[in-house]
């Protein structure tokens, strides 16, 4: 789809060494992206809040630009004041490409990716609202890197109220249709124990518990004393590493404090040929 963002890359993915489809143990070195010989396609995905913006910015794209990304899940992203601009400068300044959702698409999920990714349907849904409560909804595209088979990929920021939010995370499953490989990432405003997350974790993967990499917890950077922020995978995606990038060459731990209220999540995933 047509995007605002410039058409820089924010990494290259050309033919690799096979990587086993197992996790990465602890801080070892994260592979970077690329394709493998059966059209397999390892890459990194960052799911991060960025709260409107309203931190340093500056800090911010450091953060994403070191992370490598070659899709990033978006939540918080502008919603009220020239959100399509600010959409548009994020894109830009992290070398990526907006993809779908944003401020009154999403009501703030939004998905960024590199050039390299190709978008074949958007499937973007505004969520009932609660009268009181924030409008909230799902940035969805369903995508195609290289190779691989087609996947639907969701960033997402659920309810604080409870009951709004188990309802929504029901919703979540449904933005793929039966078969088709998925990937939901986002801020869920809830602990892993919780009535909703155990919902999605029955059938989903839960990145961080598959195969756990850097750090755990997600809130708050200063003292972070809580995990509510998550990648999950269906089956037919294999989770090779997801964390919190602490250690990561180039991420610096003064831009993890300054860029928002969260800290980010990296994983890795291979994506299954087509």
């Amino acid at each position: 789809m047509p995007s605002t963002g410039d058409r820089r890359e924010a990494g290259g993915a050309g033919t690799r060494t096979p990587l086993p489809p197992q996790p990465i143990v602890g801080g070892a070195r994260l592979p970077e992206s690329g394709t493998e010989p059966d059209g397999a396609q390892v890459v990194r995905l960052l799911s991060y809040n960025v709260r409107s913006l309203r931190d340093d910015r500056e800090a911010l794209v450091r953060v994403v630009r070191a992370c490598r990304p070659d899709l990033v899940c978006v939540q918080e992203s502008p919603r009220y004041w020239r959100p399509e601009g600010q959409a548009a400068w994020l894109a830009r300044s992290t070398g990526t490409v907006i993809l779908s959702g944003g401020g009154r698409i999403a009501a703030g999920p939004l998905l960024l990716g590199r050039l390299a990714v190709d978008v074949l349907e958007v499937r973007d849904r505004l969520l009932p609202k609660t009268r009181g409560l924030h409008a909230r909804g799902f940035a969805t595209a369903k995508l195609r890197i290289g190779r691989s088979a087609p996947f639907v990929l969701t960033s997402c920021h659920l309810s604080l109220d409870p009951d709004e939010r188990l309802k929504q995370f029901a919703l979540l499953p449904a933005q793929a249709e039966e078969g088709e490989p998925a990937v939901i990432a986002g801020d869920f405003n809830e602990h892993p124990d919780g009535p909703g997350w155990q919902r999605l974790a029955a059938t989903y993967q839960d990145g961080h518990v598959v195969a756990p990499w850097g750090g755990t917890n997600t809130s708050v950077p200063a003292n972070p004393y809580q995990r509510i922020d998550a990648v999950f995978a269906s089956p037919g995606v294999t989770v090779l590493a997801c964390g919190v990038p602490h250690g990561l060459p180039d991420v610096d731990p003064a831009d993890l404090l300054a860029a928002t209220d969260h800290l980010p999540l990296l994983a890795v995933l291979r994506l299954p040929p087509g």
